[in-house]
This record gives C-alpha cells, structure tokens and sequence, in this order.
C-alpha cells in the first residue's frame, strides 16, 4: 500500500491568501481540500510556466483569472502550495523562484534567483564613505560557502552575501532570505562567531544531506518555520480560516527548538519586544501538556496581571486542542496564591496598595513609633519596608541586622537598624490584627509551606512562567518551591527592558533557580519595525539593564523583519495640544489604510486622568473610543481608537499606537529609569506608526 503524498502550505500562501476577496478565498479554499485529498488527481491540471529557474513549480488553474502556484517535483510525494495570485502575478512571482534544499543544514528554502548584486551595488555606493582608499573589507570575507550555508545562507546567495560590506546592505538583501540566514548573519555581524550562532539554535550540521529528499527536508525546524505539513482536511480548514494568526502554525527555528524537547532543569529565554516570548511559552505550555504530563497532572502558566493571564489562555485555547487545554491551569500568580491560601483556610488577604484603607492606618500605626532621633523621612521606612525587609524574606532583628542593604544610600550602623526595626514589627503586628498580609510576606510563607510538604505541589507537570521580569525575589522563591527539582520544571520568558511593575530586582540564581547552561536569547522582533524598534530602545540610553540572574543584558543584537517610516516625535502643548496630535496622525494613517483591512489603533497615556482627556478630545472630534480595562482589553473591536494607560497597555499590539508623555519622564536616565520602560512598553506595541508626544 503506497503512503500518501506530503502536502503542505507555504507561510506565503497564508500571507497571500489572507490578502483575497471573500468569494475567491471561498474559492482556494475548495480547491485546497480537494488538492489535500488528492494532489495526484487527475482533474487537477499541472502547468508548466516559462520562463520559470524552477521546472519543478507549476501553475493550477483556479478560475479563469486565479492562478495558484505548487511545488511537484518529478520524483518523490512531496507538494507544496506556494502562492496565489491573479494568472499574471502568479506567473511574475514564479519566475525567479526555486524551492531548493540547503546542502548544509538539510533546511527546505524558497530562494529568489534573480541577481540582487546590482542592488548591493548600489546601496554600497549610497553609503559607503568618501575616500580614496582601497574599497571596504567585506563582512563575511573569512566565512567559508560551507560556514555560510550552515546558518542558513541558500547556496545561490553566497555571492550576493559575499559582496556586503556594511549592516545597511545586508538589511538591504534581507528580503531575498530565509530568517535563519538573515538573524545568523547580523549576529556575526555583531561579533557572534558561526559556532556561537549554531550553539545557540542548537543546530547539528554534522550529518550528510540528500537534497533531492524533500520529504525529510520538510521535518527541519528552520522548514517548519515556513511550511506547514496537513494531513487531513480538519488541518487544512483550521489553518486556512485563520491566516492571519501566523504564530499558531510557524515558529522561528530557535523558537521551534525551545518549545519542544526535554530540559534537564530551569530555563531561561530572554528577548526583547515582540520577539516572540510569549508565543514561545505558549507552544513550551501546548507541548509539555501533550507530551509530558500524565494524567491527573497539570502545566501551570502563570504571569503577574489577570488581564495578561486572560489573554494568554484566550490564545491557547486557539492554539491547542480541548484535550492539551485539560491539562493547563492558567491564572496569575496572585490568583494563585490567594486560591491556595483560601483552601488552607488561611482567612488572611493579601495588600497590593498600602494606601488602601485598612492597610494604610496598619502603616501610619506602625509610622507612630518610629525612633524620633533617627531623623529618617517616613519614605525612607517605606522603602527599606519594600527594598531590604519584604524582599529579602527577613521575619527578625537579627536577620535585619546581618541583611544586604545595596544600593539603599543611607548607611546603618546595627544600632540604627535596632532602632529602625520595630516600625517594621509593629506594621506585621497591625496587619495581623485587621487579618492582612503583604503579598511578599503571602509568597514567602506559602513557599514555606510548601517546602514542608512537598507532596501538596505534585500536581504540576511543569510551570511556565511568562514575564519574569516583573516578579520579585519572593515569587521567584515561591515559583521554585512549587514543583519539585526534575527534567523541565521551569520554563521563564522575560526582559529587563519591560520591567515595570517589580520594585525589586530578583536574581534567579539567588532564589534557588539554577538556569546555568539553559539560558537563550531571541533577537528577531516580528512586530515591529526596526525603525520603531530604535526609538524605544534610544529611550533607555543610560538606563541599565540586567539579564535576571545578576548579569546585563544589552540591545545591539536585536533586529526588526520589518521596516516603515520613523516615528513622529513632536512637543506639545497640554492634552488639548496632544489630542490635536494624535486625531491628526490617526487620520493620516486611516487615509492610508485599505478598505477591506481596518488598522487598528491606540492612543496611551501616562494615567487614566490624561487617557480620559486625550479621550475626550478624539471623541469631540468623532471618533469612537473604547477604554481598555482591566476587565476587558477590546483588542477585538475595530474601526475604534483603543485608549490605554502604559500599564494597561502591556502584553497588547495594535498597528499604530500614539504614546504621550509628560516630558519629566524623559529626565536624567537613572532617576526616571522606570518612566523610560514604560515609554518603551509603550513604543514596541505598534507594528507599523508610532508618534511619541511629549507634553512641555
């Protein structure tokens, strides 16, 4: 009994079809469940296209004016559906194309075949500098074809490749290659050698290739980030109804390698704005649930909001089957911790604001027997509260006494921390008494609880922690404790960058989290453009940064895949001023925008007061605005302006998005260091405009 034949969907079908009518997209549609069924079918009429580089691509007739563009190699059972297009433009796409299969990493690649030399030429002499001396080093001149090819460079490329003497010129070739050669590139480019780079992707180039075995060239990580194998028609409709939602089907290679395969311990991915963590610990999530959690277990996926949790399981639940969705939990992590202390019967509730009402008269009590000849400001106890006593987990004077004060400013001798300590004793004691608790004090208990009965955290499977960033010290503590040391225990995303709501910087190592030789980083920003990308990024010039485990993080490494106009950075006058800025750069790009795809827009704001102004003066205007909240994020709504506060803001994408800030946050980098992460949250939630409006 032969086997069926291999068919898969390119990425550029998907882009391209997403792109059509609704009655020819009805049309591919049938057309594509009955190729699925049947490429070999008689009734399907292969043609050839002259002119084509690549005689194994060929042209299907759809209707009289559609033409769809197929891969069917002489020999072998692989078809691939490559594009659709009107008759002319499918021709047009076809012509300089061939489906080839890198002779060094077995990947299957869709090369452009017509010379890009002269373009390199050109771009080269725009930005080269005048000089009379020799012409400039080429990057890449100490690479090898075979260096080259193995992270991922096509063989028909390496001469284009060759000639790049400056990143301009690379970004300039970046559309005729395939991601994985691109990313490899600009990171040797940046310093990185080839077999860091391969290290990193965790990419074997040792084995010998058949590359006219397309059917085993299909299984790589680097092809499955662009094509995608269907087995029956349920996969074919799934995929082909939800075009757009790219990340449910293709994931970059090194995303791809992380999300599935065991891990000996902890692991750590950081990566900047929109380069794919959370959909990466969501796929992590997806595989460990099919793959490695028996029955009567979980996958927990926790993150710090509930709106971000909400989100997040909205999302799996498109991404995964009703069976993989049973065996996850997904809530934040202080749903978590009240719902274990509700069913220990702990009648304890957790403060998040101390200057809520009965949390406020514990502190003020506490405030009242302060030593009066210390001479320290009430903010100084509050901070040392925040900064040295709740993160540090320290319960006594004595370990007060002993504790690390780094970076506190005012030196304490131990006869000024025994003087110090008793506002601290006297703040538990009060809430005690009201049957509160701080959240850090609820996490480090809880741990220790847990730690006492290791049996009560068998449930879980693994923990996937999504941004880590924004957890202190004691829920890092609190996240080790609650699943024994094993094979892919943890898995944390995250990025010092968008650290916005941690007072307190955690050190993973230091909270028990061992993530030495499991730490990885993604560099490739699929939402926004490069040119959006550096002006957040010039925004935190001066602001240090660290990796979460007691080491520094930095930006040269992260590039965007896309590119478009640099973002409007203007000085305003007031909200009324930045209200007029903002209705002026939402109508531009709505002129912009085509019909039948609606951009989606958001205007963010420093704090619900100034959301509420810039709100009524869009809305004065005629435009419809919808507030997102912590009940409801509206992304879903269209052809409204989304107002959002920069917190709120956090974990969506919008296609333009108008930040306005009071010009103090753009003071001197170490005192407004949080502001500026927020502008930069803020900034990288646009995918292609972005105005920055300083209110002066």
């Amino acid at each position: 009994m032969s086997l069926k034949p291999k068919v898969a969907l390119s990425q550029d079908f998907l882009l391209q079809l997403a792109k059509l009518p609704v009655n020819v997209h009805t049309k591919v549609m049938k057309w594509a469940i009955l190729f699925q069924t049947d490429p070999k079918s008689p009734s399907i009429n292969y043609e050839n296209i002259n002119g084509a580089r690549d005689p194994n691509l060929k042209s299907v007739r759809l209707d009289k004016d559609w033409r769809g563009i197929v891969f069917k190699p002489n020999t072998g059972d692989v078809y691939v559906l490559l594009y659709v297009d009107h008759h002319d433009d499918a021709y047009r796409w076809a012509e300089n194309r061939k489906l080839n299969i890198n002779p060094v990493t077995g990947a299957m690649q869709m090369v452009m075949v017509e010379s890009v030399v002269q373009q390199i030429e050109v771009t080269a002499a725009d930005t080269a500098p005048q000089s009379t001396s020799t012409s400039t080093q080429a990057l890449f001149a100490t690479l090898s074809d075979r260096e080259l090819m193995s992270i991922g460079v096509p063989e028909e490329s390496l001469a284009s490749v060759r000639s790049i003497a400056a990143e301009e010129q690379l970004d300039a070739l970046q559309a005729t290659l395939p991601l994985e050669a691109y990313e490899g590139l600009f990171l040797v480019a940046a310093g990185d050698t080839v077999s860091q780079v391969l290290n990193t992707r965790e990419t074997r180039v040792d084995k010998t290739i058949d590359t006219s075995d397309f059917a085993a060239a299909l299984a790589t990580p680097e092809s499955q980030s662009r094509f995608v194998v269907v087995n029956d028609d349920e996969t074919m409709l799934a995929i082909m109804n939800a075009p757009l939602e790219q990340w449910r089907v293709f994931l970059h290679p090194t995303q791809h390698k992380l999300a599935s395969g065991d891990r000996s311990g902890p692991v750590r991915v950081l990566g900047g704005a929109g380069t794919g963590k959370t959909v990466l610990a969501m796929h992590r999530a997806k595989w460990l649930a099919e793959n490695r959690t028996g029955t009567g277990q979980k996958v927990l996926f926790t993150t710090f909001t509930k709106n971000l949790a909400a989100d997040i399981e909205q999302n799996l639940r498109t991404l995964c089957s009703s069976e993989a969705m049973s065996k996850m939990e997904v809530r934040n992590l202080d749903a978590w911790v009240n719902a274990f202390m509700r069913g220990r019967k702990l009648e304890h509730r957790i403060v998040y604001d101390r200057k809520q009402d009965a949390a406020l008269q514990a502190w003020q009590a506490a405030l009242a027997v302060k030593d009066s000849k210390q001479d320290l400001p009430d903010n100084f106890y509050e901070q040392e509260l925040e900064q040295v006593v709740l993160a540090q987990g320290i319960t006594t004077l004595d370990q007060y006494r002993t504790a690390r004060r780094t970076g506190r400013g005012v030196v304490l001798s131990r006869a000024k921390r025994d003087a110090v300590w008793p506002v601290f004793e006297e703040y538990r004691g009060q809430l005690a008494s009201r049957k509160l608790k701080e959240v850090d004090d609820a996490y480090r208990e809880v741990a220790d609880l847990l730690s006492s009965a290791p049996e009560s955290n068998a449930p879980y499977s693994a923990i996937v922690v999504d941004e880590t960033q924004d957890f202190g010290p004691q829920a890092l503590r609190l996240l080790r404790a609650m699943i024994p040391r094993r094979a892919n225990d943890l898995f944390f995303v995250g990025d010092g960058h968008q650290r916005i709501y941690s007072r307190n910087k955690a050190t993973m190592n230091k909270c028990g989290v061992d993530i030495r030789g499991r730490s990885k980083k993604l560099y490739l920003n699929y939402r926004t453009t490069d040119e959006i990308r550096r002006q957040a990024v010039a925004l935190l010039e001066g602001v240090e940064v660290d990796d979460l485990d007691d080491g520094q993080d930095e930006t040269k490494r992260y590039r965007s895949v896309s590119h478009g106009p640099a973002p409007v950075v203007l000085d305003v006058k007031g909200m009324e001023g930045a209200g007029q800025e903002a209705l002026s750069f939402v109508k531009q790009w709505t002129a912009s925008q085509a019909d039948d795809h609606p951009l989606t827009f958001c205007v963010i704001a420093s704090s619900e007061k100034n959301r509420e102004a810039l709100s009524s003066v869009l809305q004065a205007a005629g435009l419809r605005c919808v507030t997102v909240s912590a009940q409801n994020n509206h992304t879903d709504a269209r052809e409204v302006v989304h107002m959002s506060t920069m917190h709120r803001a956090k974990g969506l994408e919008f296609d333009c998005v108008v930040v306005v800030t009071p010009a103090s946050y753009l003071g001197h980098p170490e005192e407004t260091a949080t502001q500026r992460k927020l502008l930069y949250v803020a900034l990288t939630r646009a995918k292609r405009g972005a105005a920055l409006l300083k209110v002066v």
